[in-house]
């Protein structure tokens, strides 16, 4: 039985997982440029309006007065200091709204005109919405945590909000695919490969969870060196912290989070190589030779950028582009991971 459901519906859904690629960025653009915290409520439905004259611009700046940012860190700021970090974490907010209507809407239409063709696609659909509806709570609970005592987020749910964030990209690229380019009985399949490539996501997305505490604890400002840190592998701190904290301390101590960020990479990159070789021994399809290609070019430029943005003290634009390499990354693999996987009816 072949998928009937029309092309459409699954470039539909590659446009949300765009949308959803474009937050992250602006999230993480959003968090170099310490803009996270300048809104400090929620407003659903109102929020979707900027501040459009002086007297709102005033009652947004009273607002975040009120904010431990405020009160510990940034005492000093003007009203133009004031909107230049408004405008990021404002985009940010108004892109996931964005996301909301770019996929309700649609996916109203595409109900009313029968164009959802399977029980299972529609299921996934409903979990689409409501991931998307988890994230932007989720958000909100990430900046909570910040308004209360100190002047930072958790970095626990930091990493909760991208990991999420990323999850739902995945999701939507897994529903997408079976649509747009279905697997076929000629296309060739590796139990080992699978295997392998499953792994790898799993080695990628603990990377990426460590790499959001890294970002949280602000552990990447650390020990600008590489490969050792400072003139050690393992600084004496690191291990005086797993000492007294415990096992804790591989998600609470910096170096100890950063130490272990840096050496996850160098895994996933001889766990990809292994892949690789094992790869170029099978009669693999043309799209299954595109995508470990498409992989190597990613992890290789990923494991540079993570490199290049220790040894520069994580300026802004390599910040920017290490997270989105992070993205990239996985994107890739989950397009490599659907065109290995076997063949299945729809």
């Amino acid at each position: 039985m072949q998928n009937k459901t029309p092309k459409i519906v699954g470039y539909w859904l590659l446009l949300g997982a765009i949308l959803v690629v474009a937050m992250v960025v602006i999230g993480g653009i959003t968090r170099l440029t310490q803009s996270g915290l300048s809104i400090v409520e929620w407003k659903p439905i109102s929020g979707i309006v900027p501040p459009l004259n002086t007297q709102d611009w005033m009652v947004e700046f009273n607002s975040y007065k009120t904010s431990p940012e405020y009160i510990k860190s940034n005492s000093h700021f003007s009203l133009d200091d004031f909107k230049s970090i408004f405008w990021w974490e404002f985009i940010h907010r108004f892109i996931g709204r964005l996301i909301g209507f770019v996929f309700l809407i649609p996916f109203i239409w595409f109900y009313v005109t029968k164009k959802i063709t399977s029980k299972s696609l529609f299921k996934n659909l409903i979990i689409i919405f409501l991931l998307g509806g988890l994230q932007g709570f989720i958000g909100w609970f990430m900046v909570k945590s910040g308004l209360v005592n100190r002047p930072s987020v958790s970095h626990y749910r930091l990493a909760l909000h991208l990991s999420t964030a990323l999850f739902l990209v995945g999701y939507i690229l897994w529903t997408a695919l079976p649509i747009i380019a279905p697997i076929t009985k000629k296309t060739p399949f590796f139990l080992k490969l699978y295997t392998k490539l499953k792994v790898l996501l799993a080695l990628v997305s603990f990377q990426i969870l460590y790499g959001a505490f890294t970002a949280g604890l602000k552990a990447g400002y650390m020990y600008p060196s590489y490969p050792k840190m400072g003139t050690d592998w393992l600084p004496l701190s690191g291990i005086e912290a797993f000492q007294h904290l415990g096992i804790v301390a591989l998600f609470e101590d910096p170096v100890l989070v950063q130490f272990i960020h840096r050496w996850l990479a160098v895994v996933v990159v001889l766990f990809f190589i292994n892949f690789f070789l094992s790869a170029r021994k099978k009669d693999l399809s043309i799209i299954q030779k595109k995508c470990a290609k498409l992989l190597i070019w990613a992890i290789a430029l990923q494991f540079f950028l993570g490199v290049f943005t220790l040894i520069y003290a994580v300026p802004v634009s390599l910040g920017v582009l290490h997270q989105l390499g992070a993205v990239i990354v996985l994107v890739a693999l989950i397009i490599a991971l659907y065109s290995y996987r076997p063949f299945k009816k729809i």
